[in-house]
């Protein structure tokens, strides 16, 4: 038995054991050339592709040029960069005319000196990255020898190129998923404002999650009716679209006061516009707010001016506090629509009303008393269907200012005119003998309405979320509605607070009962208790 040794030793065979026929075949891409650049064999595919180097002693420098390395094509200095890899490019000048102009053919291999004949052999492969590169130039998957990696290369890439492809369309697919989702989310905007202006949120919401709404009874609520004065006449006078853009113009403004003291708009019929505060969510300020909306529409009428004067519109408002049932109404076109005696009452005292007063009725005036607001009597009067009824007009609201009646951002102490006359102009006014001929507090001589993202809305007592910028700072004790819950006043505190409890200068104020019928006895610990309180509201 032989020696094992570390060394290993080739093993050649005497002769080559392939013929010519089958070498070119398995090395489709392979030159074999002399000392003088001669062209001793080539595979089949090179000579399908460059057909030229069939040619009998065709130099490879006649075909081809060198790309890398960067020396001259001789024979002497590719033996000194055999080690390198060597990058052959066919000279366009030397295809064929069929070649058009499709990209040349590059060669990518080794150069190996073979001595024994003197020779030099190129093994090659075409250098191409893609199946579009392969594309582009005429040739097949099949005319790569299966043992070139150029095969797996070209699959490899073109999976990379695929996957990258598949990423940037879904990226393009996201992008355009996430463009129709927030044009979804704006149309669903839209649809819900159409809604929400149709019909209050919360029974909405039940209709679109395909619940039934039932007609529901509220205990106290506050309803509100108005309309033009002469606005007969001003038809009569106008054309339609004057009516209409008239109509427009102040239901506009109307609206946005619904939305500044939060109640509901329930309907308007031609110039009758009514709105309904503590439903269908029952607040316990719907009385306040009705009445703060029922100035702001007084001011904001005086901005409107009519087509035939071309003076400021005057409007009547009144206002009735009640029960009511109230649902909704139909299938097509839905409407939440208010039933019962309250509606007809409401409808009555404006009717009944004064033009630029805010008349309201004995429920009302008691659902407001205590409150900050000043209150004037008007007296005994006969409404129709009701019999006699003894009302009082809302002059103002003694802690809000016409910014805060009207939402618009707070202006400075000088330029933000408070709606209560200061005391020293009250002092000179004269006892109006008629009763009914006082000037409005909405005139007309206000800043106009500010644009909806400017809108301010007030803060109730019982508020619990606002939307928009607060009426007082955080921390105040006083809220819209003018209650101080901060501490206890007295009767010399509200004297001493300028624009508190004052009438405008063709007022005066005049104490009046708490209710028409005469006042039941109180125990005395009552009286004392009664004392202590602050008197905000100043009856006429």
């Amino acid at each position: 038995m032989g020696k094992l040794t570390n060394v290993f030793q080739p093993s050649y065979p005497d002769e080559l054991w392939v013929d010519p026929r089958t070498f070119c075949n398995i090395l489709p891409f392979h030159i074999i050339f002399d000392q003088q650049l001669r062209i001793k064999q080539s595979g089949i595919n090179i000579q399908r592709i460059v057909p030229g180097i069939q040619t009998i002693n065709i130099k490879v420098n006649d075909y081809f040029e060198l790309i890398h390395p960067e020396i001259p094509l001789s024979f002497e200095e590719i033996k000194k960069f055999i080690n390198s890899q060597f990058i052959l490019e066919a000279k366009r000048m030397m295809m064929p005319a069929a070649w058009g102009g499709r990209p040349t053919l590059q060669l990518r291999g080794q150069m190996i000196w073979m001595p024994s004949i003197q020779c030099m052999i190129y093994m090659c492969s075409p250098k191409l990255t893609s199946l579009k590169e392969l594309e582009e130039r005429h040739m097949y998957m099949s005319e790569i020898a299966l043992h070139d990696v150029t095969r797996d290369l070209i699959l490899l890439n073109q999976q990379r190129l695929a996957e990258i492809e598949l990423a940037k369309q879904l990226e393009e697919k996201k992008e355009e998923l996430r463009m129709m989702s927030e044009a979804l989310q704006e149309e669903q905007k839209r649809t819900d404002m159409l809604l929400y202006s149709m019909l209050p949120r919360q029974v909405a919401n039940k209709l679109r999650e395909g619940r039934k709404v039932e007609a529901g009874e509220y205990d106290e609520v506050t309803i509100l009716f108005s309309d033009i004065v002469t606005f007969t006449n001003i038809c009569a006078m106008c054309k339609p679209i004057q009516i209409v853009q008239l109509l427009n113009e102040m239901y506009l403004r109307f609206d946005r006061l619904t939305t500044v003291h939060d109640v509901y708009k329930v309907e308007t019929i031609g110039d009758a516009y009514m709105v309904v505060g503590g439903l269908p969510v029952p607040v316990k300020s719907h009385a306040e707010r009705v009445a703060n909306m029922g100035l702001g529409m007084q001011m904001a009428a005086g901005h409107v001016k009519s087509p035939v004067t071309g003076k400021p519109i005057q409007i009547r408002v009144g206002i009735h506090t009640g029960p009511v049932v109230a649902g909704v109404v139909g299938e097509k076109m839905p409407r939440y629509c208010l039933f019962g005696d309250t509606v007809n009452t409401a409808s009555r005292m404006e009717s009944h009303g004064v033009p630029g007063k805010v008349h309201i009725s004995p429920a009302t005036y008691k659902a407001l008393r205590g409150k900050s607001f000043i209150i004037k009597e008007r007296g005994e009067i006969n409404v129709k269907g009701k019999g006699p009824m003894y009302t009082y007009y809302v002059i103002a609201n003694g802690e809000a200012t016409e910014d805060m009646l009207m939402g618009r951002p707070q202006r400075s102490r000088r330029s933000s005119r408070s709606i209560t006359p200061s005391p020293a102009r009250t002092e000179g006014a004269r006892e109006d003998k008629g009763g009914e001929n006082h000037k409005s507090p909405a005139s007309g001589k206000g800043k106009d309405d500010e644009p909806e993202s400017d809108m301010v809305v007030m803060v109730y007592e019982d508020s619990h979320e606002v939307s928009g910028q607060q009426v007082n700072p955080p921390g105040s004790t006083k809220t819209c509605n003018g209650v101080n819950k901060g501490k206890k006043s007295t009767e010399a505190d509200s004297k001493s607070k300028p624009g508190t409890g004052t009438l405008p200068p063709d007022d005066d104020p005049v104490t009046l009962p708490a209710d028409p019928r005469p006042p039941k006895a109180k125990p005395k610990n009552k009286r004392k208790k009664e004392k202590t309180q602050s008197k905000l509201c100043v009856l006429l």
